[in-house]
C-alpha cells in the first residue's frame, strides 16, 4: 500500500507546475495534515519526499502523507494569504496553530441619523466605520471617555430619522439635563452641527490629534479676537483635554505616516508576532497574536504567516512594513526595511517590547493558573542545558564542613520541582575518615546516603549536585557507578574568589555549561549552592558548641549529662554560658549546680 501511494504521489509531483501556490498533504483517512505555501510549487513539494530531514516531525509527517493536492495562484503574496485562510479553517495537524480566538472590541461610529459612537464586538457590514481592535480593553475605554467628554454625543438607541423627530417620537432624557447630550431626539440639535463633532471624533480614532488640536487653537484664537471669551473657553477645555491625551500617547515622529511594525520572539514551542501602525506619527494599533508550533518551522515562515494575518484582520494598506529580518514571502507595491538606527529602529524596540510583555503576561496568567508552571519551566531549563532524559523535579547537593579537620561533618539538601524540601535535609558526622580530607568525606556521605535510599526502596533522585569542582564530581561518580551501579546525573557547582556561584560543570570529564548570571536558572541553582552551604556551617558550628561545652564541664564535679544538655538546649554556647547570671543558670538546673558551674567558671579565669 505504502508503494502504491509514493507511486501516486511521485505521479503528481512530476506534473506539478513551476509557479507560486498552495499545496494540501492528506492521510489515509482523507484529512488534511498539513497546508504549505511555494515560490515554486514543483520545488518545494519535492524536497519534502527526495531526502531524510534533520527534524524528526518532519519525517513523521512524511510517512503520514498518502495524498498531495494543489492550488495555483498569481503570487506568493496571494499564495501566503490563500495558506493563512485554509490553515484558520481546517487546523492541519502539523501546522502551526493561532492560538489567539478572543474577539476584541472595537470602537464604531453608527451608520445613522445622529451617528452613535461606542464599544463593540461585534462588526456588521451596514456602513457603520470601526476602529480597532484594542487588545488593551482600558485603552479603548479611556479614548471613548475622552470623546464623550469633548462632544455632546448621543448615547441612546432611538432611531432618530427626521420623521420620527417630527412626529415627536421621543422625549429628552437625562442626559440633556446634565448636559451630556444636546437633545436631537425632540429637534433641539441640528444634524449637521452633530455631523461636525462626528466629523472630529474620527479624526480623533484616526490619530489626527495634532491636526485637531490645531483646528481647535485656531478657532479660539478667532472666538477671541470676536470678543466671545465664554466660546472660546469651552473650545481652551476641548484643547487642553487633547493636549493631554496626545501627552500621554506614544508619539513618534510627525514625518512618519501609515507604516506597519511588526517584530518577532519565541519561546520552546511558541512563537509571538507583535503588530504596531503608525499614522501621523503616533501609534494607533498595537496586537499580538501567538503561534503554537507543530514542525521546527522557520522564523520567517511564522512572521510571514503573521503578517498576513495581521494585515488581513486590519485591513492595513500600507506600503512600507517595518521587520527584524526579511519574511519569507514578497507583497506587490510592499517595501520591507529592516532598519538599523533612527526612528524607524525605535519603533522596532517599541514593538519588540509589547512582544516581549506579551510573553511575560501570558507567563503570569499560566503560574497563577498553575503555581507549579514557572518550577516546571526552570526544571525544563534544566534537563534542557544537560540533556537530560527527563526534567530534575528531585535535586540532592551535598557539601563538606571543618575546620583543620575537627568536626567534620556533611550535608544534602533537598529539592523537589525547584523548591526547598527541607523535611529531607540530612546532616552527617563524618565516622571513618580522620583528619581534613574533604574527597574522602564525600566518598563516605554519598555511600551512606544511597546504600539507605536503597536498602529502602526509596525515590532516587533525578540530579545530584556536587557543590566543588571536578574533584568532587569524580568522587560521586565513583560511588554512584562504580559502586553502587546506578545511572543518576551528577554535576558541579563551582564558586569563583568572592564566593559567588559562577558555573556549572556537567559530564565526564566535566564542562562548563553557560549559563546567563542574571537568569532565572542560574539563581535557581545559587540557592541550592547557598542553601547546602548554610546547613552545612550551621551543623558544623553546632557540633563545635556542643563540644566545647562539654569539654568545659568535663572535669566539674557534680555535673553530669543531663545537666551540660540542659544547658546546651538553653544556651547554644559556652560563651553564652559564661555572660549569663546565676538567677538565669539556676532557672534551668537549679540553684546548687549553678552554684557549682559559677565558681568553676570564676576559677578558670
Amino acid at each position: 500500500m505504502a508503494e502504491t501511494t509514493s507511486e501516486h504521489i511521485k505521479s503528481i509531483i512530476a506534473l506539478l507546475p513551476e509557479t507560486p501556490g498552495v499545496y494540501q498533504y492528506f492521510d489515509k483517512e482523507g484529512k488534511i495534515i498539513y497546508v504549505g505555501k511555494a515560490k515554486n510549487l514543483k520545488r518545494r513539494v519535492s524536497s519534502y519526499f527526495n531526502k531524510v530531514h534533520d527534524s524528526v516531525k518532519t519525517n513523521v509527517l512524511v510517512r503520514n502523507i498518502r495524498d498531495l493536492k494543489y492550488i495555483v495562484v498569481k503570487t506568493e503574496e496571494d499564495a501566503l494569504h490563500l495558506e493563512n485562510s485554509l490553515i484558520k479553517e481546517y487546523k492541519p495537524r502539523y501546522n502551526v496553530l493561532l492560538k489567539d480566538d478572543k474577539t476584541y472590541p472595537w470602537i464604531t461610529v453608527r451608520n445613522e441619523h445622529f451617528p452613535r459612537v461606542f464599544l463593540t464586538r461585534k462588526v456588521i457590514k451596514d456602513g457603520s466605520k470601526y476602529y480597532g481592535p484594542y487588545a488593551n480593553v482600558h485603552l479603548a475605554k479611556t479614548v471613548l471617555e475622552l470623546i464623550r467628554t469633548l462632544y455632546p454625543i448621543r448615547t441612546c438607541p432611538h432611531n432618530l430619522t427626521p420623521e420620527n423627530i417630527r412626529r415627536g417620537k421621543f422625549k429628552i432624557c437625562l442626559q440633556y439635563h446634565i448636559k451630556n447630550c444636546k437633545g436631537a431626539c425632540e429637534g433641539l440639535e441640528e444634524e449637521k452641527t452633530y455631523l461636525e463633532y462626528i466629523s472630529q471624533v474620527k479624526q480623533i480614532l484616526n490619530g489626527n490629534i495634532q491636526q485637531l488640536s490645531e483646528h481647535l487653537l485656531q478657532e479660539m484664537g478667532k472666538l477671541s479676537e470676536n470678543l466671545k471669551f465664554e466660546e472660546a473657553q469651552v473650545l481652551k477645555e476641548k484643547y487642553l483635554l487633547l493636549e493631554k491625551y496626545r501627552a500621554k500617547s506614544v508619539i513618534v515622529s510627525t514625518t512618519i505616516h501609515n507604516i506597519d511594525i511588526f517584530s518577532y520572539d519565541e519561546e520552546d514551542d511558541a512563537a509571538f508576532v507583535n503588530y504596531m501602525h503608525i499614522r501621523n506619527g503616533s501609534i494607533v494599533q498595537s496586537f499580538t497574536i501567538e503561534y503554537k508550533k507543530r514542525l521546527d518551522e522557520a522564523k520567517e515562515d511564522i512572521l510571514a504567516l503573521g503578517i498576513a494575518e495581521l494585515r488581513t484582520r486590519f485591513k492595513s494598506l500600507s506600503r512600507e512594513i517595518v521587520v527584524p529580518f526579511l519574511p519569507d514571502l514578497e507583497f506587490e507595491n510592499v517595501e520591507f526595511i529592516v532598519p538599523q538606527r533612527g526612528d524607524k529602529k525605535k519603533l522596532l524596540e517599541i514593538s519588540e517590547q509589547n512582544v516581549k510583555q506579551y510573553k511575560i503576561d501570558k507567563l503570569k496568567q499560566t503560574e497563577k493558573l498553575n503555581p507549579e508552571h514557572r518550577s516546571m519551566k526552570l526544571l525544563k531549563e534544566i534537563q534542557k542545558e544537560l540533556c537530560m532524559n527527563k526534567p530534575p523535579v528531585h535535586i540532592e547537593c551535598f557539601d563538606n564542613s571543618n575546620i583543620q579537620g575537627s568536626d567534620a561533618v556533611a550535608a544534602c539538601v533537598v529539592f523537589k520541582m525547584g523548591k526547598p524540601a527541607k523535611k529531607e535535609y540530612r546532616k552527617y558526622n563524618i565516622k571513618t575518615v580522620t583528619g581534613p580530607d574533604d574527597y574522602a568525606s564525600m566518598k563516605e556521605v554519598v555511600r551512606r546516603r544511597y546504600q539507605r535510599l536503597i536498602r529502602e526502596e526509596a525515590p532516587l533522585p533525578d540530579l545530584i549536585i556536587a557543590d566543588g569542582g571536578k574533584g568532587q564530581m569524580e568522587i560521586i561518580r565513583e560511588v554512584i557507578e562504580d559502586e553502587l551501579h546506578l545511572e543518576i546525573p551528577i554535576a558541579g557547582l563551582v564558586k569563583n574568589d568572592r564566593h559567588r556561584t559562577s558555573e556549572l560543570l556537567f559530564g565526564f570529564p566535566p564542562k562548563a555549561i553557560g549559563i546567563k548570571v542574571q537568569s532565572q536558572l542560574f539563581r535557581l541553582l545559587e540557592q541550592i549552592q547557598n542553601e547546602v552551604h548554610r546547613f552545612a556551617i550551621t551543623f558544623h558550628k553546632d557540633k563545635r558548641s556542643k563540644r566545647q561545652i562539654a569539654s568545659a564541664f568535663d572535669n566539674m564535679k557534680g555535673i553530669g549529662d543531663k545537666t551540660k544538655t540542659a544547658l546546651l538546649k538553653e544556651f547554644k554556647s559556652m560563651k553564652r554560658v559564661k555572660e549569663a547570671s546565676f538567677e538565669e543558670i539556676a532557672s534551668i538546673i537549679g540553684k546548687a549546680k549553678a552554684k557549682i558551674i559559677i565558681q568553676n567558671l570564676n576559677s578558670q579565669h
